[in-house]
């Protein structure tokens, strides 16, 4: 982003188009969204359940999903993520092994969900360290490649016939009980100032209708100055 639309200056303008109720809503739930978990989904081949674990990451206040399609290459569904791309940070990756590398320079071990190894039980799982939840599909789980590198393996308790979810499902009960916990927590797990800042700049110009002709407009009038 251009270090001028990065200044309080172009909030203040920008914000100046949105209702007041807008704004507070922005500011209420920026108060709640965390990196200090993130999701990355691998080669999901119905792409309505990548949209479906979009929806429960915004939901459940995850800023970042990472999103592998290195085998399918097929788009969001729009209608089953109900305007949650809008919301979350989509990351997308050519590769697996991309996604592993980038989410560990950033801090995260890697969480591999899979109900068939001798994984940590949810309630037992330890919030305090950053995690990305690795998801794969229904049929085949996640690759080898994940399951090797991973750092833990986490499964949710299952009492019935049935030894696996939907990955829309699992991904919802992971992070319903993972963010609750951690939002009861002392641990450090909301944005910085300077990202809620970089936010509320974000989804501002989400929200704008004709967004690219009022910066322009912005950029013109600091021009003459």
């Amino acid at each position: 982003m251009n270090e001028m639309l990065k200044t309080i200056e172009y909030l203040t303008f920008l914000e100046g188009f949105l209702t007041e109720n807008r704004k507070s809503k922005f500011l209420e739930i920026l108060q709640l969204r965390t990196q200090h978990f993130t999701v990355a989904i691998e080669d999901v081949f119905q792409m309505h359940n990548t949209s479906a674990v979009m929806r429960s990451c915004e939901v459940f206040g995850v800023q970042e999903v990472h999103v592998v399609e290195q085998k399918y290459g097929k788009k969001i569904d729009t209608e089953i993520a109900m305007g949650a791309q809008k919301w979350v940070d989509i990351k997308q990756y050519p590769s697996i092994q991309n996604c592993i590398s980038g989410l560990r320079e950033k801090g995260y071990q890697i969480i591999a969900t899979t109900p068939h190894t001798d994984s940590c039980l949810l309630e037992d799982f330890d919030i305090s360290k950053k995690a990305a939840f690795f998801f794969g599909t229904e049929k085949d789980g996640l690759s080898e490649e994940v399951m090797q590198q991973a750092d833990g393996f986490l499964k949710i308790p299952m009492v019935g016939f049935t030894e696996s979810l939907n990955i829309s499902v699992a991904a919802s009960i992971i992070l319903q009980s993972v963010t609750q916990r951690l939002r009861n927590s002392t641990i450090n797990w909301q944005l910085s100032e300077e990202e809620i800042f970089l936010k509320r700049i974000d989804w501002a110009k989400k929200t704008i209708k004709d967004c690219d002709r009022v910066e322009e407009r912005y950029l013109e009038a600091l021009g003459n100055k």
